[in-house]
């Protein structure tokens, strides 16, 4: 067919099967064929495999077919018996449009990815790895400690691996846990419930219960107490924790991102400190 690759399906089950595990630019169907009808093929490429742009055939054309076919998301309706030329116009614009499309959501992800890096300035190697460093991690779940003196842009680093992920368009809450006293940092993050302690005149939703479904940037990380430590390795681990004052379970889904300007790593027992280089080195 003017030199396109045809993959042919003997019925509705066999082409959606194709379409899920092959990549296809283009389906043309029949609109009624033994099992599933042509409406269920097109209602499910255009929810399943979204963008792929698709043709109906039909010899029982009427008005009505065609307005149910193009409001369910076909590119275009043809009736039988079939004008070829006219459905090899179909066919490369309908290819055309595929393409436009895709180097459109390109571009789109490209300005994206630079909107991410616009307030981090350089174009030296060590910056150009970073960057690099940053779309790999970005779009992962991954949890992030940033190192780094005071003053070197720690915070712009988790503003990209945030819009980088797909949680961007969901909450971003950052805390700065130096700034808090160690008696209210508990609170803030995990919220507390009335009568709780002395002030506590009603229930707060805390910091990692505000970030549900996004992130959280923990400043400074390396400040907080070590009954504090346990409580965030449990979020870390089980995405489970209580308010304060509270007997509720919450569970949360959170990225963490953390940072501190202490070298922790020295802070480490030996043994543990070893075995976190030895692993390092493996990867």
């Amino acid at each position: 067919m003017e030199g396109y690759e045809v993959l042919l399906a003997q019925d509705g089950e066999e082409g959606l099967g194709i379409a899920a595990h092959t990549d296809v630019d283009l389906v043309i169907t029949d609109l009624r064929m033994p099992g599933m009808s042509g409406e269920e093929v097109l209602r499910k490429i255009t929810t399943e495999t979204p963008g792929i742009p698709v043709i109906v055939l039909t010899g029982h054309g009427t008005v009505e077919n065609a307005v149910d076919a193009m409001r369910l998301g076909a590119y275009d309706f043809l009736t039988k018996p079939l004008n070829l030329d006219r459905l090899s116009l179909l066919v490369k614009r309908a290819l055309q449009n595929r393409e436009l499309v895709l180097q459109h959501r390109e571009l789109s992800r490209e300005v994206e990815k630079r909107k991410s890096f616009e307030h981090i300035i350089g174009k030296s190697q060590v910056m150009l790895k970073l960057f690099d460093v940053l779309k790999r991690v970005g779009p992962t779940k991954a949890s992030v400690l940033i190192t780094g003196e005071s003053g070197v842009g720690k915070e712009l680093i988790a503003d990209a691996l945030h819009n980088l992920s797909p949680r961007k368009d969901k909450p971003f809450i950052k805390v700065h846990c130096a700034a808090l006293a160690e008696t209210l940092l508990e609170s803030e993050l995990f919220g507390h419930e009335k009568g709780a302690f002395t002030g506590a005149v009603a229930r707060k939703r805390g910091r990692f219960e505000l970030a549900h479904g996004g992130s959280i940037f923990l400043d400074e990380i390396g400040e907080i107490n070590q009954q504090l430590q346990i409580k965030i390795l449990r979020v870390l681990q089980e995405k489970k924790f209580e308010r304060v004052g509270g007997e509720e379970t919450i569970e949360v889904d959170v990225r963490v991102i953390t940072a501190t300007n202490r070298d922790l790593e020295k802070k480490l027992p030996k043994a543990v400190s070893e075995r976190i280089c030895f692993t390092a080195s493996m990867l």
